[in-house]
């Protein structure tokens, strides 16, 4: 996966965590989608059950849990950053700290992919997909 307007000029240091979230909350469902599809041929409503195990935000908060070691020092700041943002929302299926991880988590995705690095991409989610126990 490489961006779809790699020819846009898009600096992601100069979007706020919020924005990178907006952006990395797709790309992580994307990741997740092509996943479980590429697993098995299966009904819609049976995908769509098995997505929102992996994208809800505790299971988020877990895959932060997961990747913080693997992380670099811009990385764990832009998570940070992503996690301390003010939502002016509360979550309603969620603990407010996953919530909050989940953002971050969001961001930080947001901006590996806005700066075009697909590979450091695909290392985060090959870990989360080889060390995560889905319940």
């Amino acid at each position: 996966m490489e961006r779809f307007l790699k020819d846009d000029e898009c600096n992601p240091k100069q979007l706020s965590p919020l924005t990178l979230a907006f952006i990395g909350d797709t790309v992580y469902d994307l990741f997740v989608r092509e996943m479980l599809i590429c697993q098995a041929n299966r009904p819609a409503n049976k995908l769509h059950r098995e997505a929102v195990k992996r994208v809800r935000a505790k299971a988020q908060a877990q895959a932060v849990e997961l990747i913080l070691p693997l992380l670099t020092d811009e990385e764990k700041d832009i998570l940070k950053r992503g996690r301390n943002a003010h939502t002016n929302h509360l979550p309603k299926n969620a603990s407010e700290s996953d919530y909050h991880y989940a953002t971050g988590f969001e961001a930080l995705l947001g901006y590996i992919y806005l700066k075009g690095d697909i590979e450091r991409l695909r290392t985060i989610f090959s870990y989360i997909r080889e060390n995560t126990v889905i319940e």
